[in-house]
């Protein structure tokens, strides 16, 4: 699920937010040291850097990342400065500002709850690049994660997100997502935005077939590009994303990684292990994909949590082996699917990803 462990409200730290000055024990320009100091010496996992330098520490105990800048201009023998907080749904502190809560709730909850605030205040808010709430005087952005619960001792996800906030200094404060701190602790650039909130109805929903380790619908592994676009009646794709591979100083070739389908509902994915790009894997949306089944089980547009527990029971019926991936959807490990989750609003319905032999799943 998370680094995190998931920690009932009432164990929670609760921290106040003081906008653009700091939350918590925490202030916006404190060197590393003094961030774990503040912290009484919580534990930091790894540290992770960017071009030597310091960019992020973790404290998993905690339940917050504190992001470190540099200052513009700075030069190499600068020390790192916090620059923003980022606040996690599960184990998090519970921070308020005001009176408002704005960590481990409903996203429209607390979505009314901000901008009520915000008019009182007279300050204005806009949404980011998930759709949540942003509000560059307070170096506030907000964002939502599927929550997670313990039932006999297992993990199992919930069919609702929580809110999770990023917290920023001011030299941060007017487009968080967008400046080199926070960017490469989260790269937004090439994320889907918030697609809206109700699912497509059953009714509404084209079904496809799946055929384990092959296709699913129209899409056959191992289609080039073009044929991927006329199996979907020609629809052009609203996204493409890939990835450069350097050599040397210079920028190598740029390689197709995915073709986002609006229209039709699905994800294209490809590898290049041999030159052009071909399918891979097919990723349905739970909000306006297809409709799959498999073992009479409806994959798409439900509640996961409904649907996770029937996958299961039926792979352990059928005496298949069966994995967790890497968002903590189940699939049958001989046939290459596993469930994903999609969010809508305050909630999440399932998705399902399919993929051939030997590909390599990055999320």
């Amino acid at each position: 699920m998370s680094w995190w462990t998931r920690k009932p409200l009432e164990e929670r730290a609760r921290w106040v937010l003081e906008p653009l000055v700091g939350v918590g024990p925490l202030r916006f320009g404190m060197d590393p040291e003094q961030v774990r100091a503040a912290l009484d010496g919580a534990h930091v996992s790894p540290s992770q850097t960017s071009g030597g330098r310091l960019a992020w520490q973790r404290y998993p105990d905690v339940g917050v990342t504190a992001i470190y800048g540099h200052g513009p201009g700075a030069g190499p023998e600068s020390g790192p400065c916090l620059a923003a907080v980022a606040v996690d749904p599960w184990c998090g502190p519970l921070v308020r500002l005001e009176d408002v809560e704005l960590v481990g709730r409903l996203p429209s909850e607390v979505r009314a709850d901000i901008r009520g605030l915000a008019r009182r205040a007279g300050v204005s808010v806009i949404s980011n690049w998930s759709g949540d709430p942003e509000v560059a005087a307070w170096g506030l952005s907000m964002g939502a994660a599927q929550d997670w619960g313990s039932a006999a001792g297992e993990w199992t996800r919930e069919d609702r997100v929580i809110t999770h906030a990023l917290l920023v200094g001011p030299e941060l404060a007017a487009d968080p997502y967008a400046t080199a701190p926070v960017i490469g602790w989260h790269d937004v650039r090439e994320a889907r935005a918030n697609p809206g909130v109700a699912p497509l109805t059953p009714q509404a929903r084209p079904r496809w077939a799946w055929k384990p380790l092959e296709g699913v619908g129209p899409l056959r592994f191992g289609m080039t590009v073009n044929q991927v676009s006329a199996a979907l009646d020609g629809e052009a794709p609203a996204a493409r994303r890939g990835w450069n591979l350097w050599a040397g100083r210079g920028a190598g070739q740029w390689y197709l990684r995915e073709e986002q389908f609006d229209g039709a509902g699905v994800t294209a994915h490809y590898w290049s292990p041999e030159g052009l790009p071909t399918l891979a894997a097919v990723t349905v949306d739970g909000r306006t994909g297809p409709q799959v089944d498999w073992d009479g089980i409806r994959l798409i547009g439900r509640p996961v949590s409904e649907v996770d527990a029937e996958v299961i029971r039926s792979i352990e019926e059928r005496g298949l082996g069966w994995m967790v991936h890497c968002d903590g959807g189940p699939g049958p490990e001989e046939l290459n699917m596993y469930v994903r989750a999609t969010r809508a609003g305050d909630t999440v319905v399932s998705g399902a990803r399919f993929f051939a032999p030997d590909w390599e799943d990055h999320g």
